[in-house]
């Protein structure tokens, strides 16, 4: 089956364990329609760029899924159906990433390489 990568933002007026979850309800949405929710994220409370619906933060949750597509297009449809649900982005992957997404890693330990502007030590 494909492979998915998916980010949404809920409301900021949810509570955390509200935000948490929609996971739970959208991976049984995705496992009752032959897929299966490999990993997720809940990255927290973030500014967005921009105001949407007059929201200013958002809960933001990250999906990693094995599905067929029938599967990712019904979550979708009901994620944009949901009142609580902001923005949606889907992409399809090749293979999922081994460990945390780039949000979760400390700030230290993300490997930034060498953008040639600073002199080395």
């Amino acid at each position: 089956m494909p492979l998915y990568e998916h980010v949404f933002i809920s409301r900021q007026d949810l509570s955390n364990a509200q935000a948490e979850s929609l996971i739970e309800h959208f991976g049984t949405v995705l496992s009752d329609n032959g897929g299966t929710l490999v990993d997720n994220e809940y990255w927290g409370v973030k500014t967005m760029a921009y105001k949407i619906n007059k929201n200013r933060k958002g809960h933001y949750a990250y999906l990693r899924t094995d599905a067929p597509a029938p599967a990712v297009q019904e979550m979708e449809r009901l994620m944009r159906l949901h009142d609580d649900v902001m923005r949606v982005l889907t992409i399809k992957v090749d293979e999922h990433a081994e460990g945390p997404s780039v949000q979760m890693q400390k700030r230290d330990e993300r490997d930034r390489g060498d953008r040639g502007d600073r002199p080395r030590r």
